[in-house]
């Protein structure tokens, strides 16, 4: 008689069709047993001799699905059961959850194939999904991940859907977001005046198109939340989308038809193309070519480069293959307002934007933006975290066992939820001074409290008390009964690297590097250019860039000018960029202010008024953004170093060189890439400076790729090892994270 032997599979392994797979594998090597869900991931028995066990799990972990993640497995003899059969087994686990969410997939190429293919049942059904893509966190309600613990349950499957799911020889076997045309959602195309004009499933895609071809506004409801688009090559479109959403020069995103046009337009690396083409599907910032069709001007206006991405989802696949050009894809949102994903919503709020809407019938339970990274030297770098990467981020070790919820800080917003042995960091949300942001955000995280029906017993805040998720931290302490712990924010972005790559055990002194726009310090005044050490679990504060007056409180981060004014000596050689009542109050302002900062973020800001690039942002971080592009247009390597000689970090004196080479007629672009090369610079002193070998940064200047690729380019030349926010972005997104992080190995 056989022996029973008990598998336990850890990781992203539910809702990725784990349990067909392993099914599939069990029928193919003649083992009886069953395989479900359960509290931990995927649970299976086998009737079987142990070596067989053995290779069978090596099997499995050798020929998952690519979107499937194993963390950790444990195979177990176990008392003798009988099986007569293999089987699925639906279950419902009432213990607590400690499984990872798991994240949206973009459409598979099996998928597409089916949805162009006239002889299929799917042709032309925008919510083709299967066991391989497919929304996920996006509709769930809680867990584990079945189809009646999400918002499609209320699409009850057809004969045929059901077929195919109980079918292990079937691609939909067992997947969990089946449905077709006859079952499955509907769409409905209205004007701007809530009047329908299509709802005919086999005529709406090419409605759409037709409307888009004739310069309209459309607000497509995608599978995690509405987007705003239009034809990309229409100049007279574009501008009336910027001019109706308020967005005069942030750059809107572009949604191309195929990989082919997207190769011929821009200058792609590998890397990049393969991160177009991921089951993440998220928007890449790519170079502009020669070739590229679109309006580069009017979709990204004064830079050489474009936010691109293939569609995520069936429907916008649809859309952009009959379409067959670049379609204007943006967020389906009001200025600084969260993404839309509810239909009376978006008709609401949204109407006086486009000019035709299409929605659909699929309650959203988890709006996200869509995904943005960018590569700088082979090394990712993510902007936005959202659809496709949120909410799960595994590979870390926790070591408490009771929940932790961290709430993150006040602009580019997160929390990280700790309820069981994974760690969940949340989508993106934004700036918590918005009403509609805060809401979200608030919302969110009630919702992951009750998905893992768990109360936190700490909460981590910032040592920011007027910070939003600071205020609600509280408030919710108060409600749990929780223990409240502030964590400075640049040592939360330091320890967010330093969890990412898990060194905290390093016997290494560390170097941190944390520049960014804005953190109180604990000295009270607003950090920004930092450099930390940590070693023996303990962070403590090196050095940093020389004090300068932070006045107008956050009206600095919004006008250049502001952190011109307070850096630059000769101070009536800017006095055009104000008025004469502004340049009397500011003026007067400086000489009885008290608040300083170090923040490189305001450097940045400061070096591109100076260069007359940007005195106002009309977004965040834009005059950084027209910094960085003016210096990537410089083609040389006969940099200036504005710190040569200098025993301190003085932003004063790297303005005064730059403004003394400006009025020797120095071009533009070289004193923009000096000022790059000349921070780079400054890190590598100071790590040779202080003998350390490996250093670590984080905070949202270090978004900026120029800043990286020189940085990268010194540090192996110096034998130093550069460690950058990988898995989460550089800015202030990962604060939560790095807030547990740090409670965990730095509390002291």
């Amino acid at each position: 008689m056989s022996k029973t032997f008990k598998i336990q599979i850890n990781g992203r392994v539910q809702g990725v069709g784990f349990r067909p797979f392993v099914f599939n594998l069990a029928q193919k090597l003649g083992l009886k047993g069953s395989v479900s869900n359960n509290q931990n991931g995927v649970l299976i028995f086998i009737n079987s001799e142990r070596h067989k066990a053995e290779n069978f799990l090596v099997e499995i972990k050798k020929n998952h699905s690519k979107v499937a993640v194993i963390t950790q497995t444990s195979i177990e003899e176990i008392t003798s059961k009988t099986f007569d059969s293999f089987d699925i087994i639906l279950n419902e686990t009432k213990d607590e959850i400690n499984i990872p969410l798991t994240p949206d997939f973009a459409i598979c190429d099996s998928c597409k194939t089916e949805v162009l293919d006239t002889k299929n049942r799917r042709y032309n059904y925008v919510f083709t999904t299967c066991t391989q893509c497919g929304p996920r966190y996006s509709i769930t309600k809680k867990y584990p991940f079945e189809r009646h613990n999400t918002s499609i349950s209320k699409f009850e499957m057809c004969a045929v859907c059901l077929k195919e799911y109980s079918n292990p020889t079937n691609n939909r076997f067992h997947s969990q977001t089946n449905s077709c045309a006859t079952c499955g959602i509907q769409l409905e195309f209205l004007d701007n005046k809530n009047n329908t004009i299509e709802i005919n499933k086999s005529k709406v895609i090419e409605t759409v198109v037709s409307k888009l071809e004739q310069g309209n506004i459309i607000a497509i409801k995608n599978t995690n939340g509405y987007l705003l688009c239009c034809d990309a090559t229409n100049i007279e479109t574009i501008n009336q989308l910027r001019q109706r959403k308020q967005r005069p020069n942030k750059p809107f995103a572009v949604l191309y038809p195929n990989i082919e046009n997207v190769a011929n337009e821009f200058v792609c690396s590998t890397q990049e193309l393969e991160a177009l083409q991921s089951n993440i599907a998220p928007i890449v910032i790519l170079k502009n070519s020669k070739n590229t069709t679109i309006a580069t001007n009017a979709i990204a206006p004064n830079l050489d480069q474009t936010g691109v991405m293939l569609p995520s989802s069936a429907l916008l696949y649809l859309i952009s293959k009959t379409f067959n050009k670049p379609i204007v894809a943006t967020s389906g949102n009001i200025h600084k307002s969260p993404i839309i994903s509810e239909n009376d919503e978006a008709i609401s709020k949204l109407n006086q934007v486009y000019d035709f809407i299409l929605n659909h019938n699929l309650d959203i339970e988890f709006p996200q933006d869509d995904s943005v990274v960018r590569f700088a030297n082979n090394k990712q770098l993510i902007l936005r975290r959202s659809r496709g990467m949120a909410p799960s981020f595994l590979d870390i070790n926790t070591a408490f066992e009771t929940p932790i919820l961290a709430m993150g800080a006040h602009l580019k917003s997160t929390f990280t939820l700790l309820p069981n042995q994974n760690c969940y960091t949340s989508q993106y949300f934004g700036n918590l001074d918005s009403f509609e942001v805060f809401g979200r955000y608030q919302n969110t995280t009630n919702q992951y409290l009750g998905v893992f029906n768990i109360t936190p017993k700490v909460i981590l805040v910032d040592a920011h008390s007027q910070y939003q998720s600071s205020v609600l931290g509280n408030d919710l302490a108060e409600k749990f009964n929780a223990e409240v712990y502030k964590i400075q924010h640049h040592k939360a972005h330091f320890a967010s690297v330093l969890g990412e790559y898990q060194l905290f055990d390093s016997k290494e002194k560390i170097l941190g590097i944390i520049w960014d726009g804005t953190g109180l310090g604990d000295d009270n005044q607003i950090w920004g250019g930092e450099f930390f050490t940590y070693q023996n679990n303990t962070i403590n504060r090196l050095t940093h860039f020389e004090y300068f007056d932070w006045i107008a409180n956050d009206k600095m981060a919004k006008e250049p000018r502001l952190s011109l004014l307070s850096l630059i000596e000769d101070k009536t050689s800017i006095k055009d960029k104000f008025t004469e009542t502004e340049f009397k109050i500011y003026s007067k302002t400086l000489k009885n202010n008290t608040l300083k900062t170090s923040s490189v973020g305001r450097l940045f800001d400061a070096v591109s008024s100076l260069l007359n690039l940007c005195d106002n942002n009309t977004f965040e971080a834009e005059a950084s953004m027209l910094l960085e592009h003016c210096a990537s247009t410089y083609p040389n390597k006969n940099y200036i170093d504005y710190l040569e000689g200098e025993a301190s970090l003085s932003s004063k004196k790297i303005i005064e060189n730059i403004h003394f080479y400006l009025k020797k007629g120095e071009k533009t672009n070289k004193l923009a890439a000096s000022f790059i090369y000349t921070l780079a610079l400054s890190i590598i002193k100071i790590s040779e400076k202080e003998n350390i070998k490996t250093i670590a940064c984080s905070g949202g200047v270090f978004q900026n790729s120029v800043l990286v690729k020189m940085l990268s380019e010194m540090t192996e030349k110096s034998n130093i090892v550069l460690k950058i926010n990988c898995k989460l972005s550089p800015n202030d997104e990962n604060i939560s994270f790095g807030q547990l992080m740090y409670y965990q190995h730095c509390k002291n």
